[in-house]
């Protein structure tokens, strides 16, 4: 049976409604109250006058806890520690418990976001429910496979994610914003270590610094023209109407991403664009009409307008890449091997080579040095899992100073490349110290402390909020002190 949350507030089997929504005696209170308000002591005390027992079993769904004017349903309880199960998530030794807490955490975030006005850009909802979408068709193995286990189109289960991607990003970035001004001193880093057992002290994975020279196979015009041929049959076949763009885009677009939504890319910005594709898509004006042939760098491209909104557009598109043919890999690798021999034989350096030579816009002017992008900003030190798969298999068993031969690999924006790469460093495995591992150290010290503020913001939140957790709830362990009031 399907339930209506929205409209669930009394519902179970046979009509006994009233011990349904309030799960125990006195929970009714001013729909309309805001966080921090007190129940009505009226309705408290008069309106129920006597408790009917109802056999747990026999309860569609059930209110169990009511934070603010937000109710926690026994169904959202149960929804959470299903999904649990399935991303194999550990709510501790009482999931029971522990669920309903965390739902009832997450709704004190989200009020506060309300209260600061935090936002999420719709184009961040929506690439964030389709790549939770194509995560799903990835383990069904068909968006049929899905639609058919879920017994949803795709359509409804977007619709049905929009508001929880949209919530679980409020929250996260009003944690962020609660935490935003907490910094930590050289001292508080050395006082938090000085103690410490040896066996807590952070341990930091072996770290390298990796250079890379690129070569891209030079592609043969006539894979172009091919690839160019079947994009105007394309136009074609829905300028005749015998398809959809978005029918097309399932079965041919090789861009992963979107072409499980139809070629739909979502409301995105200008500058999240690739510059040639971002010029030819925003200058689109008819929705029905379709765009000339774009190269990019990631390949060719059409596109068909769906929707502009201020300065943001909705588009699909279909992505094809020409093909690379064995005997353009070669030639590739036979390019990058006599540019190698040079650099052994003193003719110039490997970064010399990567900054005149190499086919990779992101590393050619860092002298071919690679980059990692973390939380923390950007760095040269990469953790073997951080690095692309192919180039942590080459450096795997590579000495400091040496040169890989040439290998073939995917780039970030999908195509085919040979690559050489010089290890430039690496720091071997080790316990954290202060003297080397500064930053890391730091790390685990703000985060301690950012998680101790957010502990305490919790508690505080609570005593300001209108709490009502059902009778058989009250004897839980908590996280958090002041539930039970």
């Amino acid at each position: 049976m399907k339930i209506n949350k929205s409209s669930i507030a009394v519902s179970v089997v046979l009509g006994l409604a009233l011990t349904a929504v309030a799960g125990t005696r006195g929970l009714r209170m001013n729909a309309n109250a805001p966080v921090g308000a007190k129940a009505d002591s009226a309705v408290t005390d008069t309106t129920v006058k006597k408790e009917v027992k109802i056999p747990e079993n026999s309860v569609i769904d059930e209110v169990i806890w009511v934070v603010g004017d937000e109710p926690i349903l026994k169904s959202d309880v149960e929804q959470m520690r299903m999904q649990g199960l399935a991303e194999g998530i550990n709510f501790g030794a009482d999931p029971d418990y522990s669920i309903p807490e965390q739902l009832a955490v997450q709704k004190l975030f989200l009020h506060q976001a309300q209260i600061d006005s935090i936002d999420v850009p719709e184009a961040d909802v929506v690439q964030g429910v389709n790549q939770q979408i194509n995560r799903w068709i990835e383990a069904a193995g068909s968006q049929e496979k899905l639609e058919e286990y879920r017994k949803q189109s795709i359509n409804d289960m977007r619709n049905e994610l929009h508001d929880e991607f949209k919530n679980q990003q409020l929250i996260q970035r009003m944690r962020q914003k609660l935490v935003e001004d907490i910094k930590v001193s050289p001292a508080d880093v050395r006082a938090y270590f000085r103690n410490l057992p040896e066996d807590s002290i952070p341990y930091v994975p072996t770290e390298v610094e990796v250079e890379i020279l690129v070569n891209a196979p030079r592609i043969k015009q006539s894979e172009i023209n091919r690839v160019k041929d079947e994009l105007r049959n394309f136009t074609d076949r829905v300028n005749k109407g015998e398809t959809t763009f978005a029918t097309l885009a399932r079965l041919y677009s090789e861009d992963p991403g979107s072409a499980r939504q139809g070629g739909e890319l979502g409301y995105t910005g200008r500058g999240l664009l690739d510059p040639a594709f971002a010029n030819v898509a925003f200058n689109l004006t008819d929705p029905k009409k379709i765009s000339k042939i774009v190269e990019s760098d990631f390949g060719y491209h059409i596109i068909q307008l769906i929707d502009k909104r201020g300065d943001k557009i909705n588009c699909r598109h279909i992505l094809l890449k020409p093909k690379v043919s064995p005997d353009e890999i070669t030639d590739a690798e036979h390019r990058l091997d006599s540019i190698t021999n040079d650099i052994k034989s003193g003719k110039f350096s490997f970064e010399q080579a990567a900054t005149y030579l190499s086919d990779d816009k992101d590393t050619k002017n860092n002298q071919g040095l690679m980059s990692n992008n973390t939380a923390d900003g950007m760095t040269s030190r990469f953790q073997m899992k951080d690095l692309p798969t192919e180039v942590a298999r080459v450096v795997d068993t590579m000495k400091v100073g040496e040169i890989s031969k040439p290998f073939e690999m995917v780039n970030n924006k999908g195509k085919t490349v040979v690559a050489v790469v010089k290890l430039k460093s690496r720091t071997p495995g080790h316990k954290a110290t202060i003297t080397e591992d500064f930053q890391v150290m730091k790390d685990v010290v703000l985060n301690k402390e950012r998680e101790n503020f957010l502990h305490q913001w919790v508690v505080d939140k609570i005593k300001h909020t209108y709490v009502r957790v059902a009778d058989r709830y009250k004897n839980g362990k908590y996280e958090y002190q002041g539930w039970i009031k």
